[in-house]
């Protein structure tokens, strides 16, 4: 009889193929469970590992802002989710984002590999029998057999937000005419594709998108959106200068055709290495497909657009992280459990997969026996997972991205222009005494 595993993980997006990854690399038995065929969520399409469901970005790839920062820890530590992205990504400026479906691909295929990782395509309806930790990292769309464990583990009830996505247009079917290629102040290689609208233009898309027809909320959903990610319709009703200030904001994107700036712009990043599919940036939405095809049409070059994919709404589920989990993401009462991704609070591609990679590397200290740690606030890592730590008096906690702003801040006396070369500095010569001082390695870094 074969061995049985030494951790569990529930889950096969972004987070637990981290955590499945780096702990089969240190030589722990794994098994994966993940529902896809059999069952799938009602935003997940593919029966791939690691699906991107919303958007194909990874965000901004620069050290200079938070997320890059965290992409950089990362690649310190062997991120698998990190060196796939690298593989499989198309040009976007300054952000790093994939073909998604090269992406899901090139993940499947080395877990399906990895000789120590044991992918058990089922739906887990009872927790795991046995001994070894369990790391739950079900995604923000986790099935309701395994959000009723989780609720009866935390002993809390849980909350929960709405998650938009943006469509997806093929470029063969855009009017380029009017259409023109720019990055924001002229970074990078004109890796966006821009559609320019002047005041009338804009006036009419405003009054249309307004006037649009909305898909009805499922019985388990309500419209608490998070702020990161609203829908167009919804900024849209916070005044007409929400969007030209937000998504469709024009700055820095002047028309090389008369060297002006438009009124607004909205702009299209590749989806795929192929270049024939095009994500509409920003514009994720609740709107009916036929109000979709009524209202973005009306936008200069998507006249006659084909939706790839159209716009959709889902619900994302976490947990109230501050009262239910540890300091090293574990339920409290329940400390064999460790809750990883977007079910732990953090929100984004980029820390749901160091989240679960940072829980997976706790729960390989549980099974050496060896103390469980967090990275320093200084480090874009310990200053994301600082935003979970227990509070019993924290007040309404909602998922957040990582950002400067969760940072240990620097001393009180430093200027304002120095702030972020401050933390930069710190943030790395933190980490790197962090990663030396507890003989934590990773082989792989950034090219």
């Amino acid at each position: 009889m074969s061995p049985g595993p030494e951790l569990e993980v529930v889950g096969g997006g972004l987070a637990g193929c981290e955590a499945a990854w780096r702990a089969a690399q240190a030589g722990r038995r794994v098994r994966l469970w993940e529902m896809k065929p059999g069952r799938f969520s009602p935003a997940h399409r593919r029966p791939g590992l690691a699906e991107l469901v919303c958007s194909n970005s990874f965000r901004a790839d620069r050290p200079e802002n938070a997320v890059g920062l965290l992409k950089e820890e990362m690649r310190r530590l062997s991120s698998l989710i990190m060196r796939v992205a690298e593989q499989t990504r198309v040009p976007a400026g300054g952000a790093l984002a994939v073909d998604r479906e090269l992406f899901s691909r090139e993940v499947t295929r080395l877990i399906e590999a990895h000789p120590l990782i044991e992918l058990r395509r089922e739906e887990l309806t009872a927790w795991p029998e046995g001994p070894a930790p369990v790391l739950v990292a079900g995604g923000p769309l986790a099935s309701e057999a395994l959000t009723d464990l989780l609720a009866g583990l935390a002993g809390a009830p849980q909350l929960h937000f709405y998650d938009a996505l943006a469509p997806i247009v093929s470029r063969d079917s855009l009017d380029l005419s009017g259409i023109y290629q720019a990055n924001r102040y002229g970074k990078g290689e004109g890796d966006y594709l821009n559609c320019p609208l002047n005041k009338a233009d804009f006036d009419l898309f405003l009054q249309a998108l307004l006037e649009a027809d909305q898909a009805p909320a499922r019985d388990f959903e309500d419209r608490n959106f998070f702020e990161g990610c609203l829908p167009i319709e919804v900024m849209a009703r916070r005044g007409p200068r929400t969007l030209t200030f937000g998504p469709m904001k024009p700055v820095g994107l002047e028309n090389p055709a008369d060297g002006r700036r438009p009124y607004a712009v909205v702009q299209l990043r590749r989806e795929n290495q192929a270049g024939t599919l095009w994500n509409m940036v920003g514009f994720q939405t609740r709107l009916t497909r036929p109000a979709q095809d009524r209202v973005f049409r009306l936008i200069p070059g998507l006249e006659s657009a084909e939706f790839a994919r159209y716009g959709a709404i889902h619900r994302n589920s976490y947990l109230d992280a501050p009262r239910v989990l540890d300091d090293y993401q574990r339920i409290r009462g329940a400390e064999r459990f460790f809750v990883a991704g977007q079910l732990s609070g953090v929100e984004g591609y980029v820390e749901s997969a160091a989240q679960g990679l940072w829980a997976a590397e706790n729960a390989l200290r549980t099974l050496g026996s060896r103390p469980l740690l967090r990275p320093p606030d200084s480090t874009a890592l310990g200053a994301l997972l600082g935003h979970l730590r227990p509070d019993e008096a924290r007040k309404n906690f909602g998922p957040s991205n990582v950002n400067f702003g969760l940072f240990r801040p620097p001393p009180p006396d430093t200027p304002k222009a120095r702030r972020t070369e401050r933390l930069l500095a710190a943030a790395r010569m933190d980490f790197g005494f962090f990663l030396k001082a507890n003989q934590i390695e990773g082989e792989y870094h950034h090219a």
